[in-house]
């Protein structure tokens, strides 16, 4: 067989760190966390300006949902296993828990906002080992961080002024 014609040995798998995989973890529990409380949000928001910001938090949970599947599936690639369970996330989320019943709009918005500077703050956190280990990892967790500090930055420009 000519030489040009051999196959060639697979490159080595790259397997992520345990503690690459918690930290990616820290950041699926606070995304799937943002996602509920969206929702919970979204269902219980009374007051002015209501249908707008009823959208605006279906943009946000969208964004939440989205990028936790993308974290999850990375988790995959690199051989960890994702944990979405309640319980898993209930106890490791960074978010605090939101508050039970109807919320006003200006409430929901300093509420979420928070959530979102919080969910942010969990990437930051983790983003230098996650870069040092795993480049393409980290270009991921760049652009969630963009997308949480944009959403955060929309969502508290309804407060201003008020």
């Amino acid at each position: 067989m000519p030489a040009h014609a051999r196959v060639s040995e697979p490159a080595a798998r790259f397997v992520g760190s345990q503690r690459l995989a918690e930290h990616l973890q820290a950041v699926l529990a606070d995304l799937i966390e943002l996602h509920m409380q969206g929702k919970q949000a979204h269902w219980n928001v009374v007051g002015p300006n209501f249908r707008d910001l009823h959208l605006q938090l279906d943009e946000i949970v969208n964004l939440a949902r989205e990028a936790g599947d993308t974290v999850a599936e990375r988790m995959r690639a690199l051989h960890a296993t994702p944990d979405g369970r309640t319980a898993t996330v209930a106890g490791s989320t960074s978010l605090p828990a939101f508050p039970p019943g109807e919320q006003s709009t200006k409430r929901v918005v300093d509420l979420m906002t928070e959530r979102l500077v919080r969910a942010a703050a969990t990437v930051r956190r983790v983003l230098p080992d996650v870069e040092a280990e795993d480049p393409p990892t980290a270009n991921m967790l760049q652009e969630i961080i963009t997308d949480l500090e944009k959403h955060a930055w929309m969502l508290s420009a309804e407060n201003v002024g008020v």
